[in-house]
């Protein structure tokens, strides 16, 4: 895969990434050329797979860029769900999902899954599929050059209608900040499109060691309706940045995500709206809770969640080389649910046999809010 011509093409037929319409698309209700199973439903192994094979559980394809080439050049409407089994999933060269032939719609949506969720009494942490991403920090988001160390992206999710569900996302191993000024960066989920909209990230549990294998920024996501939710971010530098919009982000929500040992910080709100919500989220151990846009125009409302263990609480602006200056700490309205405390820290389960690895531990602070991988 040419990976620059793939972008620019990318690009050039976008047009603002609108999808072909409905109308265009009648009587077609699935891929042409066999490129997508009957039943919608595309399965990957990484290990028996074969990418000459029709893509059906039992003939299975191998990879990710496989399962994208088909979406992209499929034909017809209506849902499309790939089912990653359990294994290692390396990228050594972007996966961009970027149909303009396919119609999606909020009901009818392309989720990218694990084959087991967590709510399923079959699964523990082991049978996640994992992702790493091995490729050369050489990309140019939106087509310009990166000046401070170099850049990668994970799974680029250029279109609407978009669940990513129950992946286990690990960053690139690569030496972070090799001198001053500069800061190699990977970035495992990222959507560019500024007029885009609904990209849903669930069940995901994001794992980052900032010496062996960091994990930059798992979700970089532009456009409207971006919905994080159940998802654990371990020892990861920042976990999601809103990025940027045509128009303030509406319908974008955090809930019911853990964020432990953020090295930059849990949440960057530079594009949503102020109907932005942000609910059942515990935050531990962090650098900086949470960075503002510069202009500090926007006011968020937190509830039922708890901030313990922080530098410092609220900044604005900064970016991949900085994070930015103090801000107003009233732009962040606290209800009366919300726990602050600057020197606590909260209890983690570390033991990998266990099915709540990660998790805090039953009975302990913060437990009660439900933040983590299930939703049951």
């Amino acid at each position: 895969m040419d990976r620059r011509k793939s972008i620019k093409t990318m690009f050039a037929t976008m047009a603002g990434s609108t999808l072909l319409a409905p109308g265009k698309l009648l009587g077609i209700n699935h891929a042409s050329h066999g490129t997508i199973p009957e039943d919608g439903e595309l399965y990957i192994d990484p290990e028996f797979g074969k990418n000459s094979n029709n893509g059906t559980k039992e003939n299975p394809i191998k990879t990710l860029y496989e399962a994208a080439g088909r979406v992209n050049k499929a034909n017809g409407r209506g849902a499309i769900t790939i089912f990653l089994k359990e294994g290692i999933y390396g990228l050594d060269d972007t996966v961009t999902f970027h149909p303009v032939n396919w119609h999606f719609t909020a009901e009818e949506r392309l989720t990218i899954r694990s084959e087991i969720l967590p709510d399923d009494p079959e699964w523990n942490p082991g049978k996640m599929p994992v992702i790493i991403s091995t490729m050369p920090l050489d990309f140019k988001p939106g087509g310009n050059v990166d000046d401070i160390g170099g850049t990668s992206y994970g799974m680029q999710m250029e279109m609407n209608h978009v669940t990513i569900q129950g992946l286990r996302v690990l960053g690139t191993p690569v030496h972070e900040e090799p001198e001053e000024g500069m800061v190699r960066r990977n970035y495992p989920i990222v959507r560019e499109g500024r007029d885009l909209d609904d990209l849903r990230v669930t069940q995901c549990l994001f794992l980052g060691d900032r010496h062996a294998i960091p994990n930059h920024l798992p979700i970089l996501a532009s456009g409207q309706g971006v919905v994080v939710d159940h998802c654990v971010f371990y020892n990861c530098k920042d976990s999601v940045v809103f990025w940027f919009s045509e128009e303030p982000a509406q319908r974008c929500e955090l809930h019911h995500n853990l964020m432990i040992g953020n090295y930059g910080a849990a949440v960057w709100s530079w594009s949503v709206a102020d109907d932005f919500k942000y609910y059942n989220n515990v935050v531990a151990n962090t650098n900086i809770f949470w960075i503002l846009g510069r202009d500090e125009s926007k006011t968020h409302s937190l509830s039922n969640s708890l901030v313990l263990g922080y530098n410092q609480f609220v900044n604005k602006g900064g970016g991949a080389s900085g994070f930015g200056e103090p801000a107003d700490p009233e732009r962040l309205k606290l209800s009366d649910d919300v726990v602050v405390e600057k020197g606590g820290t909260i209890q983690i389960e570390e033991g990998q046999t266990q099915r709540n690895y990660l998790h805090i531990k039953p009975g302990t602070q913060g437990a009660d809010l439900g933040a983590g991988l299930f939703t049951q």
